[in-house]
């Protein structure tokens, strides 16, 4: 918390770290004139401060270091990421020009999102992914903060350190990280253990940055959080057949979500995708509901 410490008004700090399981910390909503809604453990507190305008001023100007010009070009994607890889959502009014966001005139509401890893939280699972050196083409399957992107972060600590347990050699892995959340990058170094043989395209659009680091970094798997467009689906094909493995997520609930979306239909057509691994939060963060081989259709393992 020592990095959101920094950020906040003294007095809002104190009210905020006043309450229970501050460990379990996921959102700090604050709006101007409105009271402070804090998320834990999935769980809504609302507190017994309204900010102030003040307040929120004193806030942007602490996260961009005095200067939001300097973050313009993350403003635009409707974020700025801090140290610690915490990543602080912007609302208000903003500048269109030329049909595109230029930048931010008035900002009215702040969601601070809590980035934490979580070392080890996929070593359960790693005997599904990996076979001897074999990787298999993996999805992710999850609800909101359900704590998928916590997983891929350890997937690729383990696939880049080596996994000794399951006799995995450390292989190279490159992180296309658009929206900054997997290796939370901050002045474009990667604040989370991803790994020692880990490359990461911070900011970088998934549909480029995947043939970008085919090209320049020379990759034995790619791993990037929540696919969903046309020309994501083309760029993991294209990785696929350059003989690259593949570990990404997408929203939703179950296997039949990936099956009745048709962007979704070349990659299993074609048999790209090996494994399904479905999240929830029924028993907590990050329960695992099913482990599916896709190939045989079977099931691989038991709810954790």
């Amino acid at each position: 918390m020592e990095e959101i410490r920094s950020i906040l008004p003294f007095k809002m700090y104190e009210i905020i770290n006043a309450e229970e399981k501050m460990d379990k910390l996921q959102e700090i909503r604050i709006k101007i004139n409105k009271p402070i809604i804090v998320s834990v453990n999935n769980k809504e507190i609302i507190l017994n401060y309204v900010p102030s305008i003040d307040d929120v001023k004193n806030i942007l100007q602490k996260i961009s270091n005095y200067s939001l010009y300097a973050f313009e070009e993350e403003i635009k994607q409707g974020f700025i990421t801090i140290k610690g890889g915490h990543r602080i959502g912007l609302s208000g009014q903003w500048v269109i020009e030329n049909g595109c966001v230029k930048t931010i005139k008035s900002v009215y509401s702040l969601n601070i999102r809590i980035c934490r890893e979580v070392i080890g939280c996929s070593n359960s699972l790693m005997k599904y992914i990996v076979d001897g050196e074999r990787i298999y083409n993996t999805i992710i399957i999850s609800p909101p903060k359900c704590g998928k992107t916590t997983l891929i972060r350890d997937i690729s600590r383990n696939l880049s350190n080596g996994f000794p347990k399951l006799k995995i050699s450390g292989k190279k892995v490159s992180i296309i990280d658009e929206r900054s959340e997997i290796a939370a990058s901050y002045n474009g170094i990667p604040q989370m253990d991803v790994g020692i043989r880990t490359d990461v395209f911070d900011n970088c659009l998934k549909s480029s940055g995947m043939m970008m680091a085919i090209r320049s970094m020379a990759p034995e798997v790619i791993i990037c959080d929540e696919i969903g467009t046309n020309k994501d689906i083309e760029a993991l094909l294209s990785a696929y057949n350059c003989g690259v493995n593949i570990i990404t997520t997408i929203h939703g609930n179950n296997i039949e979500d990936l099956y009745k979306r048709i962007v979704f239909k070349e990659l299993l057509d074609n048999k790209v995708i090996e494994r399904v691994i479905v999240l929830s939060n029924r028993k907590g963060i990050g329960t695992v509901e099913d482990i599916i081989n896709v190939i045989s259709g079977r099931k691989e393992g038991e709810c954790v």
